[in-house]
């Protein structure tokens, strides 16, 4: 079921693929960009990562805290993520989807096919080539649910959801200028 705006955010405790203990509430206070990728070898989620790493140092010094999920197991992480991207928030290694089941994460055959149907279009050859200049080719992870789709929330200060995006193509997430506006409408200066 998805979530909505001012909805209370589903509480997780889980390890960061490092080992560190991630617990929501710990985050209380704080503005949470919650973030669910598809797999580790997925060059478009890798493309994300890179933005979301080129954003954190302004964001991350106005406030905002960032947590990232895959639907890999953690070699799978170490081998496409972080062996390529030095990144500064934490990633949770989800491959029995239980964090994607609690926030309503979809998974969908024809948004899938959706997709894939729409590889040829200037819009997604940008992204292939994005992804492809920081080291990103298109691979398919062994055992990975391709019908995986990413969603992005933002988590306010009081642990309701500000914004709940839920995609409806490969590739699609939430624009972080929302995000900066919604910080901003709520007083916090980003």
């Amino acid at each position: 079921m998805k979530l909505h705006r001012r909805e209370v955010a589903p509480q997780f405790e889980a390890e960061d693929i490092f080992g560190a203990r991630i617990d929501l509430r710990a985050y209380e206070g704080k503005p949470v960009l919650l973030t669910f990728l598809r797999n580790g070898a997925c060059a478009i989620c890798n493309l994300r990562v890179h933005q979301l790493i080129q954003r954190y140092p302004e964001l991350h010094a106005r406030g905002l805290e960032f947590l990232a999920v895959f639907e890999s197991p953690v070699s799978s992480i170490l081998q496409y993520v972080t062996s390529r991207q030095e990144v500064p928030f934490p990633i949770i290694a989800d491959p029995t989807a239980r964090l994607y089941d609690l926030y309503g994460v979809e998974v969908s055959q024809e948004k899938t096919q959706a997709s894939m149907a729409r590889v040829e279009t200037p819009e997604f050859q940008r992204m292939i080539q994005d992804a492809a200049a920081i080291g990103y080719q298109l691979l398919h992870e062994k055992g990975a649910n391709f019908e995986r789709l990413p969603a992005d929330f933002l988590i306010g200060p009081d642990q309701c959801i500000q914004l709940a995006f839920y995609s409806d193509l490969i590739g699609d997430h939430l624009p972080l200028a929302e995000v900066e506006d919604a910080l901003s409408a709520t007083g916090k200066k980003i």
